[in-house]
């Protein structure tokens, strides 16, 4: 770990220097890239710096105590130094552990949910209108960005699906593990006698694809226009400026309706297309990899329920870490950090243990 360690602190100087260079400076590509690594590099480097000065500290401490001859509360005083510069190291020895695991390569990206009625009809589809509020209110909370790529909407306000974009840094690394399936137990606004019902509502979570991981043949693409539908609005069902596209190979097909333009519907529509290619190549990568899957807190699987929201009661259930809150109303308003740090943790933790077991 050590040796890997030294060298992350040697790039990360010859990185600050090339930073320095005009000629790298005028390279706008490398110099990007240079910023970037330097990014990646840093909290590691920063940690071993502080490893280093506990470190350093604790020999001190020892030394002194070694060559003896210290009044009684100087000896306490050095003692005590030692007892927390060896606490330090402890400490600071298990964050690197955590910092040196392998990064997701997508973690930096934009993310695109994907919001999906499932059982319960109306209610879900309700439901949907709430979820896609709560990852609203969460980006706006972070100054992410937030773009509707495609909707369709019911007469009473929800969603039978709703697919936009998140944009922002950390945004995918945050919300990877909201895909799955979202259980909402509640008495429905349609329900008169009162009962509770339990309706469920899908979520994807898919990586923005850039242009050179996802290669589409235009001649693989079946384009179909079409009048947009929906809920209302001045420009429904007058041109046929809505887009379906299908990816022939895959039978992956993608709807787009929400701009007036066919082209802006057209563009919107490969955006989401490239992501779902994308996530099914990563997904046989990840199939590939057995031991790593265990190793994932629910980060893929869309069949897999890993949320429920009890409005009876007033809680929030994440099943896949057996964690409950009960401020169900403050979740829904987009205060996920408990919930996303503790997921994040608990990935780590499965991961650290993997990689000590091999």
């Amino acid at each position: 770990m050590f040796e890997k360690l030294e060298i992350f602190k040697k790039r990360n100087n010859e990185i600050t220097k090339l930073l320095c260079d005009p000629n790298v400076v005028s390279d706008q590509e490398k110099y990007k890239a240079l910023m970037k690594e330097q990014k990646n590099l840093t909290p590691v480097v920063d940690k071993y710096n502080e490893y280093e000065k506990a470190k350093h500290d604790a020999e001190e401490a020892k030394q002194l105590l070694n060559e003896g001859g210290l009044d009684k509360d100087f000896k306490e005083m050095v003692e005590s130094e030692l007892e927390s510069a060896r606490n330090s190291i402890e400490k600071i020895e298990e964050e690197l552990k955590i910092l040196l695991l392998p990064k997701d390569p997508n973690d930096d990206r934009n993310v695109i949910i994907e919001i999906r009625g499932g059982a319960g009809g109306e209610e879900a589809a309700l439901f949907s209108g709430v979820l896609f509020r709560m990852y609203s209110m969460y980006a706006e909370a972070k100054r992410w960005k937030i773009e509707i790529l495609n909707s369709n909407e019911t007469g009473l306000g929800g969603y039978k699906e709703i697919s936009f974009i998140i944009s922002g840094e950390g945004a995918y690394s945050r919300l990877k593990y909201e895909s799955g399936v979202h259980r909402v137990q509640r008495v429905p606004e349609t329900e008169a006698q009162g009962r509770i019902h339990t309706s469920t509502v899908t979520v994807a979570v898919l990586p923005e694809a850039e242009d050179v991981e996802v290669e589409i043949n235009p001649s693989d693409l079946q384009i179909d226009t079409f009048r947009a539908s929906g809920a209302g609005g001045q420009h429904i069902n007058k041109t046929e400026s809505a887009i379906r596209i299908t990816h022939i190979p895959t039978g992956v097909v993608v709807e787009c309706q929400d701009e007036r333009s066919q082209y802006k519907n057209k563009d919107k529509a490969m955006k989401v297309l490239k992501a779902r290619l994308l996530e099914a190549k990563m997904q046989e990568q990840t199939d590939a990899m057995a031991k790593e899957r265990k190793t994932q807190v629910g980060t893929g699987d869309r069949s897999e329920r890993i949320r429920t929201y009890n409005y009876p009661q007033g809680r929030v259930t994440d099943h896949r870490i057996g964690l409950t809150l009960y401020r169900l109303d403050d979740v829904l308003n987009g205060d996920l950090d408990e919930i996303i740090d503790s997921l994040i943790t608990a990935d780590r933790t499965a991961k650290l243990e993997n990689s000590i077991d091999n």
